[in-house]
C-alpha cells in the first residue's frame, strides 16, 4: 500500500471526492467500505483477486467507480446482480450503500467468491455470493428476475449484453461500466436481439488522473429469446455483431 497513505487520509478523501459526484456517505458506509478494502489488501496478497493494489487505487479507482452509478439508481428496488464481480467491485460497494437491495455476486472464479464469502460475512453484508459463469447463470431460474444488473469491467459490449441482458427482468435495467473508447454501434444486434434498448449514457472523469468512464444504461423493454445465451464461451468466441 502507499507509504504516504493512512486509513484516516483515506477517509477523508473518500468522503470528499464522493461528495463532489453528488454522493453522501454516512460515517457507518464509509467505515464499512474501508474495511472492505483492506479484506481485499489482504485476499488480494495471497490468492491476487485483482491487480496493483493501494489506499489511492482503491479508493480513485474501485470505490469511486463503484459508487458512480448511485445518482443513475435511486428508484431501483428489490434484487441487483453483478456480473463479473471479480474482487467484489462494483457489488459490494453497491451492497453497503444500499441495505435495502438483495444483492448477488457473480464470477466464474471459485477463489474470488471463496473470498467474498468470507469478507461478506466478516462485514454482515447479505448478500449472496454465486459461482458460476455467466452464462450458466443466465439459463437458471434466476433468468430475467433482477431489477438491476451492472457489469464492470468484463467484456466488449456485445458480448457483455448477452452475459447480462437475459437476467435483467422486463423492465429492470442493465448498466455497464465502460471506458470511453466504447461504442455502441457495435452492440446494435445485440440489443434487438436480447431485448433492450439505450436509455441513456453518463460520462464523467475519475480523480487525480484515473481515467475517463462512461455509465451505459439499458433497459429491458422484452423478453430475451430462451436461446439467449448460448453455452459457455460462444459469446465471445461469436459475438452479436451487426
Amino acid at each position: 500500500m502507499s507509504d504516504h497513505w493512512t486509513r484516516e487520509r483515506a477517509e477523508s478523501v473518500l468522503l470528499a471526492e464522493a461528495a463532489e459526484l453528488k454522493i453522501s456517505l454516512s460515517n457507518t458506509q464509509c467505515q464499512q467500505l474501508l474495511a472492505f478494502g483492506e479484506l481485499v489488501f489482504e485476499g488480494n496478497q495471497r490468492l491476487n483477486l485483482t491487480g496493483k493494489l493501494d489506499w489511492p487505487i482503491l479508493i480513485y479507482k474501485h470505490l469511486l467507480d463503484s459508487l458512480s452509478v448511485l445518482p443513475y439508481t435511486l428508484d431501483i428496488e428489490g434484487k441487483v446482480l453483478d456480473v463479473g464481480t471479480g474482487a467484489g467491485f462494483p457489488g459490494v460497494p453497491l451492497a453497503i450503500m444500499n441495505p435495502h437491495w438483495q444483492v448477488t455476486l457473480l464470477d466464474s472464479l471459485r477463489k474470488r467468491m471463496d473470498f467474498l464469502t468470507e469478507a461478506t460475512t466478516q462485514l454482515s453484508l447479505p448478500v449472496e455470493v454465486v459461482w458460476s459463469r455467466a452464462e450458466d447463470f443466465g439459463q437458471s431460474q434466476a433468468r430475467e428476475s433482477f431489477s438491476l444488473v451492472v457489469s464492470r469491467a468484463v467484456a466488449k459490449l456485445p458480448v457483455l449484453l448477452e452475459l447480462c441482458l437475459p437476467s435483467v427482468a422486463v423492465g429492470g435495467q442493465f448498466i455497464a461500466y465502460k471506458g470511453p473508447e466504447e461504442e455502441l454501434e457495435a452492440a446494435t444486434r445485440a440489443l434487438k436481439l436480447l431485448g433492450g434498448e439505450i436509455l441513456a449514457v453518463h460520462q464523467f472523469q475519475l480523480p487525480q488522473g484515473y481515467g475517463q468512464r462512461q455509465l451505459i444504461v439499458f433497459k429491458k423493454v422484452r423478453s430475451t429469446p430462451s436461446a439467449y445465451p448460448r453455452r459457455a464461451g460462444i459469446p465471445e468466441k461469436k459475438p452479436l455483431l451487426p
